[in-house]
């Protein structure tokens, strides 16, 4: 993924965010991936569009804390954290957590 990932459009890197994290967290029961770039104009890595929020639900986070949950998922974009994530913005649910959030 790492070539394929650091040659990608914006639009691309978040379908290969997502791939990648719906099979290392598997299951997800909700992702969402935003390129946060345009909101960071000026700042490194906002040019080469390096800047995403990742909001995932999964049952994979049960009994983990905050900061192992988004080691999990630093984990399954080890490669692309290091050619084209500039920056990630982690929000990460279990599936119970987020049926009690408000709507």
């Amino acid at each position: 993924m790492s070539d394929l990932f650091m040659h990608a459009t914006t639009a691309e890197r978040a379908v290969l965010i997502e791939a990648r994290l719906l099979a290392a967290l598997a299951p997800v029961e909700s992702i969402r991936i935003t390129d946060d770039s345009a909101q960071h104009a000026g700042h490194a890595g906002a040019a080469a569009g390096g800047h995403f929020s990742v909001t995932i639900v999964a049952a994979a986070f049960a009994g983990k804390a905050r900061v192992a949950r988004h080691r999990m998922v630093y984990d399954a974009l080890a490669d692309a954290m290091q050619r084209g994530i500039h920056a990630l913005a982690i929000t990460a649910y279990t599936p119970e957590e987020f049926a009690l959030l408000p709507r």
